[in-house]
């Protein structure tokens, strides 16, 4: 049985890290098989232009989960604002809860992040979210639902946690299992080129 979220780590050519730790060591699909998924890879003409733009589109858009109106409606979001375009399509995918979960360490990847979130693990502010595109705010705190704190997902987070250190915007008590966004991302440094992507969108 072929799986999906390592095709597309293969079909890009990078790691994406869709299934967490996995793809810090030898079990990723970019380390055990580096060539593209398919017959003929070795043959595959030169990218052009818009090419590299809609592989640059995939890669982000499979990094943080997003269907492809997600990403439309995002883009498009960025585009009206008067703020530099790039700078805002980072802030409102990192805004993104379930992203939030991830940077905070509460879970492996972003895929596990928004089933935390779908299920109804996580609060912002003490009530209880479930949409996963929820945008948090400078100042919000997100902690574990009393009643998910011994899910088994939960089991080691304390250890992992302990020397885990997540971005300068946000916050993270380790003893209480709590985070908060002190600022919104600003400055980031992504692996991806954006701008490319804001080309593609804006033809």
């Amino acid at each position: 049985m072929f799986n999906t979220k390592e095709k597309r780590e293969r079909s890009l050519g990078t790691k994406l890290f869709l299934k967490g730790a996995r793809c810090l060591g030898p079990k990723c699909a970019t380390v055990r098989r580096p060539t593209p998924p398919g017959p003929h890879t070795k043959f595959r003409r030169k990218l052009s232009e818009y090419g590299k733009q809609l592989k640059e589109k995939q890669r982000i858009q499979w990094s943080y989960g997003l269907r492809e109106n997600q990403m439309e409606r995002l883009f498009s979001e960025a585009l009206k604002n008067p703020a530099v375009t790039g700078d805002m399509v980072v802030r409102f995918l990192e805004q993104r809860l379930d992203n939030v979960i991830f940077r905070l360490g509460f879970a492996p990847s972003r895929s596990v992040a928004r089933q935390l979130v779908g299920h109804g693990h996580l609060t912002v502010n003490g009530r209880k979210v479930t949409i996963p595109s929820y945008r948090v705010k400078a100042g919000d705190v997100l902690a574990l639902r009393t009643g998910s704190k011994d899910h088994p997902l939960f089991k080691e987070l304390s250890n992992t946690l302990k020397n885990y250190e997540p971005p300068q915007w946000l916050h993270i008590d380790k003893e209480k299992h709590e985070g908060k966004v002190l600022f919104l991302p600003k400055d980031f440094d992504m692996e991806f080129d954006v701008n490319m992507v804001v080309d593609y969108y804006s033809k």
